[in-house]
């Protein structure tokens, strides 16, 4: 099989993998304009004719749901908990790699196992400290997802701090410089390609969270899926689809255009670690 023959099978099998990931939510959409009755009955048929609902199905979810309020406490949640995983993680890594040692060792291999963790392990234990310490508050989820999300982030973190030459740190010294000087005004802008990534993943995790913000700020204070999922089911465990599809267009349009705007910074930031610089 000669190259282009073997570029070929691999965007074929590239395409039918997109339009698998992409089936989903295209279902979604077209469920998202058609009535209650037609899909339950004709899932996959186009919203045409009788089956069309226009914006109804919009009007009916907004009205129940509360969803601006779930939008503004989820974009506190996740852009405050973002900015001081993004922070102070690159501390943390800067730190491990620059003083090795036993200790440093020790703890950079807590924050790795942190990652291999399932969450239902610690659910109950960790929902049970975090009320115990106030923490079951809006505000009290930023030093939550901090610690959920160090592991991974520290992860990239180390990676891209040892191909930075230390020469530059040393120079910053020699001229008078401090520890926290060093970091911000040396360090901390080299890592920007790891520090995007490092935000983008933690905050499509965040903005998406379902079990976490449920388990730990209940029915008071709702994030949008929690509020979404609460607010669709009716009595006796019925659904109303109509409103669920059209809630879970406007839940992932602001973090898909998000994504969509800095997808490339993902692949950048990853690889950025894997070759000295």
């Amino acid at each position: 099989m000669t190259k282009k023959q073997t570029n070929i099978v691999i965007y074929v099998i590239l395409a039918l993998l997109s339009a698998l990931f992409l089936f989903p939510i295209l279902l979604v959409v077209i469920n998202a304009f058609k009535s209650k009755f037609f899909i339950s009955t004709d899932p996959f048929a186009l919203p045409f004719g009788d089956m069309f609902a226009g914006l109804e199905n919009f009007r009916r979810g907004l009205s129940s749901v509360g969803f601006f309020a779930a939008v503004g406490r989820s974009v506190c949640i996740t852009v405050l908990s973002v900015a001081v995983i993004v922070l102070f993680c690159a501390m943390c890594a800067w730190f491990l790699v620059r003083t090795p040692g036993r200790v440093s060792r020790l703890l950079y291999g807590a924050f790795v196992f942190s990652m291999v963790v399932p969450f239902p392990m610690i659910m109950y234990t960790a929902t049970y400290l975090i009320d115990r310490v106030h923490l079951s508050n809006v505000l009290g989820m930023i030093p939550v997802y901090l610690g959920f999300g160090a592991g991974l982030s520290i992860f990239l973190y180390t990676a891209f701090v040892k191909t930075l030459p230390i020469e530059l740190e040393e120079a910053a010294g020699i001229d008078g410089a401090g520890v926290l000087s060093t970091f911000f005004r040396i360090v901390f802008p080299l890592l920007s390609p790891t520090a995007i990534t490092v935000a983008i993943l933690n905050g499509m995790w965040i903005w998406n969270d379902y079990l976490l913000p449920y388990l730990v700020l209940g029915d008071k204070n709702k994030t949008v899926p929690v509020a979404i999922e609460l607010a669709m089911q009716g009595a006796f465990g019925a659904v109303d689809l109509g409103g669920l599809m059209a809630m879970l267009i406007l839940a992932i349009l602001p973090i898909l255009s998000f994504y969509l705007f800095a997808q490339r910074y993902i692949i950048e930031g990853i690889t950025a670690g894997s070759v000295k610089g």
